[in-house]
């Protein structure tokens, strides 16, 4: 990340909103639309792409104005990269995991299994060289991206039967993103891929056996609980969710610099927005889940286990077959150790001593 981005986060929208009328008068004016890949019905995933929106034209006098569509009023869910890659819209709002079909490597701009929280992925991506190593893979797309949001730790999804053993997971047919379902096909489960508004239909009609979106908040609202009784945990695949801007390159370069640095700031914005927001949300939820009749369950310690060491074989067969994506693992996985190490000696040891003392 360069100094003058981390200036331009430290010093906030002050800068931005002061130069706002000149911006106006001296630059053109600028009108973008924005694909997305999830639902209105999501209100703070669809917050962070109508927000976003906003704060551009706020900070640019309204001289840049940026349109957004929901999933389907241009391109499916899962065609955000392609549309913007190819020109069809400048930017959209999305996660990199939902194209490793692509380019397997492109999981690492969202989330990995048995991978980073939300803080040490943003380390990773802002100081840690993430964004650097990262930019060749989303150019070869046609697509610069910046960090825009991120979930932080999600659940370990629905599922209409309890699953006690990893004998139970043979034959499951369970809606996943990312990496993690070639992962778990190792352990016998039929992995499927889903937009967020077709998920509830399958599972109810028991398309699916299962399913994993984010966390209470949002699950709650797609209505999940009302088809699924056990909710389970944790997440082993997502630690955390880094959702991001992707914007076409030609549309990138063709911006002036201050509009550019503007799209930088407001990602910025959107990064403690939608975070903390999520923080806020999802204990509230799951307290009315829980009361309501949802089943909370712990994924048993044998299966993590066999996940965990799935995993691993899965990174080894992919570093065989591609190159770029050994040397990003290698550097991402260095950093996730370091960082694992400081969270141990500050943070989980604040933890257990919280606990402790509140048992007096």
């Amino acid at each position: 990340m360069s100094m003058k981005r981390r200036g331009l986060l430290a010093a906030g929208t002050a800068a931005p909103v002061l130069a706002a009328p000149m911006l106006a008068n001296a630059q053109p004016q600028v009108l973008w639309r924005c694909t997305g890949s999830f639902p209105k019905s999501t209100d703070v995933l669809w917050g962070v792409q109508e927000l976003f929106a906003r704060r551009v034209a706020e900070l640019t006098g309204g001289a840049f104005q940026i349109r957004n569509f929901a999933p389907g009023e241009i391109v499916p869910a899962l065609q955000v990269l392609d549309a913007v890659g190819a020109g069809t819209v400048e930017c959209g709002y999305t996660a990199a995991y939902y194209y490793i079909g692509k380019d397997p490597t492109l999981g690492f701009g969202t989330v990995m299994p048995f991978g980073m929280n939300a803080r040490q992925q943003l380390a990773w991506l802002h100081h840690g060289g993430g964004r650097e190593i990262m930019e060749e893979v989303y150019r070869d797309q046609g697509v610069i991206a910046l960090p825009c949001s991120n979930t932080g730790a999600q659940m370990g999804g629905w599922l209409r039967k309890e699953i006690r053993t990893v004998a139970d997971l043979k034959g499951l047919k369970f809606r996943i993103a990312g990496l993690a379902g070639g992962v778990l096909s190792k352990l016998g489960v039929i992995p499927q891929v889903l937009g967020a508004a077709d998920i509830y239909p399958a599972l109810e009609r028991g398309v699916v056996d299962g399913a994993e979106w984010v966390g209470p908040h949002d699950d709650e609202k797609l209505g999940f609980h009302r088809v699924a009784p056990y909710y389970y945990y944790p997440g082993w695949w997502e630690a955390c969710s880094q959702g991001e801007i992707q914007v076409n390159i030609k549309a990138w370069e063709a911006l002036p610099k201050q509009y550019q640095q503007v799209i930088e700031v407001v990602t910025g914005e959107m990064q403690v927005w939608g975070t903390s927001r999520y923080d806020m949300l999802n204990m509230q939820a799951l307290r009315r889940l829980v009361a309501s009749g949802t089943q909370l369950r712990a994924y048993p310690r044998e299966v993590l286990q066999a996940c965990y060491q799935a995993t691993q074989e899965t990174y080894a067969e992919i570093g065989e077959k591609n190159p770029r994506f050994r040397k990003v693992h290698a550097h991402w996985d260095r950093f996730r150790r370091d960082t694992q190490g400081w969270f141990r000696v500050a943070e989980d040891s604040q933890a257990n001593f919280l606990a402790l003392a509140e048992r007096g």
